[in-house]
């Protein structure tokens, strides 16, 4: 596992800011709103935007989490995480292998993996990421095309695989991250709870004070 670049925990509360879900709300104020509330690991994913546009809001993104202190993780595109120097990269099951993301964003950055069962985890093992993402653990309108459910109790089975930091995703609530840290999770990814949420400041401190 790499040394990353910014001492943060890999566990608590990670907060994913897709522009697709935050209703035209501007994803820097987000960041910042949620740091201030108690966030420290952010992603920005964007699964529409030209490379121009999202670079400009990575370099946006990636200034916020350094004046406040975060990590900022891109999906998928490791070209892009190096254009901004972002902590690292999350990739999914068909992007790029971590081995390979590894060798071009050096040992000093962070790399996640999405897994979605238990074989997708045994086989990270041997690729070396520094965390994984899990789920979805409950049923989630944020991806209409996600994978199916594991649940609580597919959580608990993927966590006697591996000592790799797992983020337990889809459909968590602050009601619910009891029970999921209870199962096996590190920590929760959580986009939809928090983007729409009325108020971000106090959605963050939410999951924040059942998290610790």
């Amino acid at each position: 596992m790499a040394t990353p670049v910014l001492s943060i925990p890999l566990q608590g509360l990670y907060l994913i800011l897709d522009p697709s879900v935050a209703a035209g709300r501007s994803l820097t104020d987000i960041l910042k709103e949620a740091a201030e509330a108690g966030a420290q690991l952010f992603q920005y994913r964007d699964k529409q935007a030209s490379m121009r546009d999202a670079y400009r809001q990575a370099l946006a993104l990636k200034q916020a989490a350094v004046d406040c202190g975060a990590i900022l993780i891109v999906n998928d595109r490791c070209d892009l995480a190096q254009a901004v120097d972002a902590d690292g990269v999350h990739l999914g099951q068909d992007d790029l292998p971590v081995i390979d993301a590894r060798r071009l964003l050096g040992p000093g950055k962070l790399i996640g993996l999405s897994t979605h069962n238990p074989d997708q985890v045994a086989a990270a093992a041997s690729q070396g990421p520094d965390y994984l993402g899990f789920g979805p653990i409950f049923a989630t309108t944020t991806k209409r095309d996600h994978e199916p459910v594991v649940g609580l109790e597919g959580l608990r089975k993927v966590r006697a695989l591996t000592d790799v930091p797992i983020f337990a995703i889809g459909g968590i609530s602050p009601e619910t991250v009891k029970q999921v840290r209870e199962s096996g999770a590190d920590g929760v990814a959580i986009v939809s709870a928090v983007l729409t949420a009325p108020n971000i400041g106090e959605a963050v401190r939410e999951f924040v004070k059942h998290l610790s």
